[in-house]
């Protein structure tokens, strides 16, 4: 069965949310939004492309970081309306050059931070 990233269940801005989960282990690296055509782009090159919004554009993981996403697989969930691409991770996934996005616990009204930065 050919996939149809308008098939896709999109917000009102035209992006779907994608979760990057790491292979092998499925550890949670990261969320970032796509729109159709970087879903398709991301299909097509097998590397994980994004839609940034706040420069209006794509952004390719790794691009100008050498952080890259290869993707292994890409998931849709059962509404269409969320993306999990597993990926092949290279350095960190985090901006703040932490492996993960998802660093800091909450545990009642206290946080934690879960991870160091990478050197």
């Amino acid at each position: 069965m050919t996939f149809d990233p308008q098939t896709l269940v999109y917000d009102a801005n035209g992006l779907i949310p994608c979760i990057a989960q790491a292979e092998g282990t499925g550890e949670v690296l990261m969320m970032a939004w796509m729109n159709a055509e970087s879903v398709a782009k991301t299909l097509e090159t097998r590397r994980v492309t994004y839609w940034s919004r706040s420069r209006q554009s794509f952004w390719v993981k790794g691009e100008t970081s050498g952080h890259t996403q290869a993707l292994v697989d890409l998931r849709v969930d059962c509404d269409r309306d969320c993306l999990l691409a597993v990926v092949r991770q290279e350095g960190p996934a985090c901006h703040t050059n932490r492996r993960s996005c998802f660093y800091t616990s909450v545990v009642g009204e206290e946080t934690e931070l879960m991870a160091p930065m990478d050197n």
